[in-house]
């Protein structure tokens, strides 16, 4: 693969409003990977992380993704540290509504009272007066949707956060939300080869709301011989022309691959610069969709 400098950049993967108030590059970072295994306590080697937040950055990106139960705690701590004080056009988003007891071990807690200790606690681990973009993690089986969404109401309007999202969710819990309040991003499990949101994503795009996948470089083998077709004749990786069938997928897409490798932020960086053809991205979607249609038989 023949990198260049001009194709490192985030830039070409154009932009993405959040809200209407701030405008990111649509290759963001998920910062998950940059903690220890399971996502649980520090990384084998904290300077690497924080070298790998640092490109990124250089690179141009300026939306990383990040929750308080990565660590738990870890991912936020390590991002203050290595990018603190932040570059003005920087948004960091984070998320709230999961415990971690245990590595690999998530349980709910989306309760007004731990969603307010959670926002105080992640303000004070990234250094920040004020969070940009603050995600409800996954509704609370046994707490009221309206409940955790009204108590972020109040959290911004108390100046602790600046726009709110929701992460793991139906279409139906994005219209209760925004019956209370505006919703300008949605993160859910998406990629080429795992499309159970495709109707999240058309309804986001109907509405101008974000959309955040997570796990987006979850391709599989779904189409493997035609995605290593069409990234042989362009020059790239399969799992780049994973990433540009997302961005040419919907204006509002908003990929966050995450890493913990310099080499691998690179790769999947230089994504931003390849453009399918109409014809590769039909075959591409054609292809992924009958794969999908198959394995839920």
């Amino acid at each position: 693969m023949n990198n260049t400098v001009k194709s490192l950049s985030a830039t070409a993967s154009g932009t993405v409003s959040l809200g209407g108030e701030l405008t990111v590059r649509r290759i963001g970072f998920g910062a998950m990977r940059i903690t220890g295994d399971g996502i649980w306590g520090r990384p084998k080697d904290p300077a690497a992380a924080a070298a790998v937040l640092r490109r990124a950055v250089e690179l141009g990106v300026n939306f990383i993704d990040t929750a308080d139960s990565y660590g738990p705690y870890v991912s936020e701590e390590l991002i203050a540290k290595a990018l603190a004080p932040y570059p003005k056009d920087l948004v960091i988003a984070t998320k709230g509504g999961w415990n971690r007891p245990g590595p690999d071990q998530w349980t709910h807690d989306a309760s007004p009272e731990h969603l307010r200790e959670a926002v105080e606690g992640s303000l004070k681990r990234l250094r920040l007066d004020r969070i940009d973009l603050y995600q409800l993690h996954v509704p609370d089986p046994v707490v009221p949707f309206d409940a955790s969404i009204e108590t972020l109401v109040e959290l911004r309007e108390r100046g602790k956060i600046r726009l709110i999202g929701l992460s793991n969710v139906t279409q139906e819990h994005i219209e209760r939300a925004r019956k209370i309040t505006p919703i300008i991003s949605v993160q859910n499990r998406y990629s080429f080869a795992d499309r159970e949101w495709d109707y999240v994503v058309d309804y986001c795009e109907r509405h101008g709301i974000a959309f955040i996948p997570w796990y987006p470089l979850g391709a599989g083998t779904v189409a493997g011989v035609l995605l290593e077709k069409i990234a042989k004749a362009h020059n790239k990786t399969p799992k780049q022309v994973a990433l540009a069938w997302l961005l040419k997928r919907s204006p509002v897409m908003l990929p966050i691959p995450g890493t913990s490798s310099i080499p691998h932020l690179e790769e999947n960086v230089e994504a931003a610069s390849l453009r399918l053809s109409e014809e590769e991205y039909a075959q591409l979607s054609g292809v992924a969709k009958l794969a999908a249609s198959s394995s839920r038989k």
